[in-house]
């Protein structure tokens, strides 16, 4: 989703504001688009900014937080850059999640609060800079009034302005009240990133204690006092419904309370998780099993197919590409990525508390104010009337971008007298979850006296972004979806990508790790080596000579293949492949090593990648990403793929539904790229990588080219590809 600023026209600028005092404070608030001035403090302290900063008289530093932490680090990297700005230890800085409110806390890049789409860094960091320089500026001026010198002969140093000629100091809380009174600076001079300190180092992340001792509290932590358990199960077809449900049994269960029957599912709660378990276990259900239980795989491949057929919307023109497709050299493939399901390692869950005039949720998820609305929607209460406590998540993936979960726990609340935890069992969760798409992309591209003249990327899929965020569909694009096959980083003289929306009649979907550039690198990446090929051209030195105009992309790639030792000696059926990208903000060039065995299976033995991320925060955070994304999108193209049968998801737990082992993880060896250019996006990134720079390392080391994912061993076996 790195394009929908593009689309969706919000303004990334953010206006600094003013300040005010309360509670022994200073309160320091910086604008979001379409954000509302800061709220001064109330006569009890209780401060409502937008996105702010509070410096109390202990020399604290608070950062309210609008983003959420799912293990992506910015709960580290977001405080990191305060701390530069505010030349203030980051051990002095601590944090506060944010209420849920757009107005307020919404994201700069998508208008609503949400954390995803690698954006945090990206939307948070010149905000964040002007704030904290502008806090910086009034502390020094207060501290020079206090002692009747001129600001420009004081200085700061760890959370003190200094005066050297007189040997002055005072640390930040001794000044608050003074500085509140002090003129705001409109245009806060920026500390020159030659002078960072902070900013660019390894950094320890603040919330690693708290998870390693227990005092971190997740989604499925929360414990309120009363609380009961549940669980449930929704009808195993796509938009079927209850039929008839004998309760009987289950609530002979020691531990079960009542039976939760509802349009869609039957929710069993108890006493405990386990006795839920067994309640559910014991219901005799009967379903209707609706429109689509004759829903098949194969139905949605052959649909995608047909629907491939068809003129696009054009999302991209350059040149005439009609023309230079014109002659010899023509070639063509098609490349396709099947169902996936998140599978988060937190199991899915909500604890909801609804009672006549007041709804309470306990979650972790990724878009608070959407689970504040459908609690209203549901409830009929007015949205100042749902309360959420957003927590730590434990794996998002997109995942948590949706509400649906929440409202299924606050429907199953209202028939409960009291707090009640609703969880997933892995099971429910892996059945009903909302899919990463079928997606199709059909290549076409010519090259000319070993050079490519032009491309043709017509991108096939659902249109997520119609239903998640309406402003950003527009003129029949997609823009997730042509994300990466638009902007290539590659210079072709003639280039035309089309967009085809097929939806997947009765599979609900949503964003997975790494959206839309997942299909669209992949395929571009893997067509890439296929021209190559026909250029009779080393896939290094064909992509070197699409990125001659590319300074910061060539050096990526030349970084990667350096590291990696491309052109070393290799053993027999083992091969190296390349995948390169922007997308998200970022360049990463990544180079896999596979060998693949007589019978066609494939081990991955190292990745390298190299990665031009603009201005890095914490290094540690970044490498870790990208470690992360790597195993994730390595265990999509090992072992992931759902598939239907009769409307019904056939996979159900990690057994059929495999996630990549320890023994199957490569080494990976990743090197940063320094630069001061504007932060780009990191939590995806490594994800779209690991496909193509797989698939094409399959390539060269057996010839055969994979092009539907997960990977086919029957395909590679020796005797077929010999």
């Amino acid at each position: 989703m790195s394009r929908l600023s593009d689309h969706a026209a919000p303004s990334r600028r953010a206006v600094l504001q003013g300040a005010s005092v309360a509670g022994g404070g200073l309160l320091l608030g910086f604008s979001l688009p379409r954000a509302a001035k800061a709220q001064t403090a109330s006569a009890s302290g209780v401060f409502a900014p937008d996105a702010f900063i509070r410096i109390g008289r202990d020399d604290r530093v608070t950062l309210i937080m609008s983003q959420v932490e799912m293990g992506q680090g910015i709960h580290t990297a977001i405080p990191m850059i305060l701390a530069e700005e505010l030349d203030v230890p980051l051990s002095q800085v601590t944090t506060e999640e944010a209420p849920p409110n757009d107005k307020l806390y919404g994201n700069p890049i998508f208008y609503i609060q949400m954390t995803g789409g690698s954006t945090s860094v990206r939307a948070l960091f010149m905000p964040m800079r002007k704030t904290a320089a502008a806090a910086r500026a009034m502390l020094v001026t207060a501290a020079a009034q206090t002692w009747g010198v001129d600001a420009a002969a004081c200085r700061t140093e760890a959370g003190a302005v200094i005066h050297d000629a007189s040997g002055s100091r005072l640390g930040y809380g001794a000044l608050v009240d003074a500085a509140s009174v002090v003129p705001r600076p409109e245009s806060p001079v920026l500390k020159d990133p030659k002078t960072f300190k902070l900013i660019g180092t390894p950094a320890k992340r603040l919330d690693t204690p708290d998870k390693v001792n227990g005092k971190a509290v997740f989604g499925i932590d929360a414990l309120p006092d009363g609380v009961r358990f549940a669980t449930l199960a929704s009808c195993p077809v796509f938009g079927g419904t209850l039929g008839a449900c004998d309760e009987k049994a289950a609530l002979a269960v020691p531990g079960v309370r009542q039976v939760v029957k509802l349009d869609t599912l039957v929710a069993v709660v108890a006493d405990h998780m386990w006795a839920a378990k067994l309640g559910l276990a014991a219901l005799d259900i009967q379903w209707n099993d609706g429109p689509h239980a004759a829903l098949s795989s194969v139905d949605l491949w052959g649909a995608i197919g047909k629907a491939s057929e068809a003129d696009g919307v054009t999302a991209q023109k350059i040149g005439d590409v009609d023309a230079a497709l014109k002659g010899d050299g023509v070639i063509t493939a098609s490349y396709e990525l099947p169902l996936l399901a998140h599978a988060t390692m937190e199991p899915m869950n909500c604890t909801v508390h609804v009672t006549p005039d007041s709804c309470e949720i306990w979650v972790g998820i990724q878009v608070m104010t959407k689970a504040q609305r459908i609690a209203a929607a549901i409830t009929g209460l007015p949205p100042e009337k749902i309360t959420i406590h957003n927590h730590l998540i434990g794996g998002g993936f997109g995942r948590r971008l949706e509400e649906d979960g929440v409202g299924v726990a606050v429907r199953i609340a209202q028939h409960v007298d009291g707090p009640v935890k609703v969880v997933w069992t892995r099971e429910e969760d892996i059945q009903h979850d909302m899919y990463r798409p079928v997606y199709r992309n059909v290549m076409g591209g010519r090259v000319e006296n070993g050079k490519l003249v032009a491309w043709t990327h017509r991108v096939v899929g659902p249109a997520i972004i119609a239903r998640y965020l309406p402003p950003a569909f527009k003129n029949g694009i997609d823009v997730d979806a042509v994300d990466g096959a638009i902007d290539l980083p590659y210079d072709i003289p003639h280039l035309r990508v089309d967009y085809v929306r097929h939806e997947m009649a009765g599979v609900p979907t949503a964003f997975w790790r790494g959206v839309g550039p997942n299909s669209t690198i992949f395929a571009a990446e893997s067509f890439i080596d296929k021209l190559a090929r026909q250029a009779g051209s080393d896939p290094l030195t064909f992509r070197r000579g699409l990125l001659a105009k590319n300074p910061r992309g060539l050096a990526t790639l030349d970084l990667a293949a350096q590291k990696a030792g491309w052109g070393g000696a290799l053993a027999d059926r083992t091969g190296r492949g390349i995948a390169f990208q922007f997308v998200m903000g970022s360049f990463v060039a990544t180079i896999a090593e596979v060998a693949v065995a007589d019978d066609g299976v494939v081990t991955v033995k190292h990745i390298t990648s190299a990665v031009d991320c603009g201005t890095i925060i914490n290094p540690d955070t970044v490498v870790a990403q990208i470690q992360g994304g790597l195993i994730f999108g390595l265990t999509a193209a090992s072992h992931g793929e759902i598939t239907i049968e009769r409307g019904r998801v056939q996979q159900s737990n990690f057994h059929d539904y495999r996630m990549l082992r320890i023994n199957e993880v490569p080494t990976i060896a990743v090197h940063l790229v320094p630069s001061n250019e504007a932060p780009g996006g990191i939590g995806e990134p490594g994800t779209v990588a690991a496909m193509p720079a797989v698939a094409n390392a399959i390539y060269a080391a057996t010839g055969v080219q994979i092009q539907r994912m997960p990977i086919d061993p029957t395909l590679l076996a020796k005797k077929r590809s010999a």
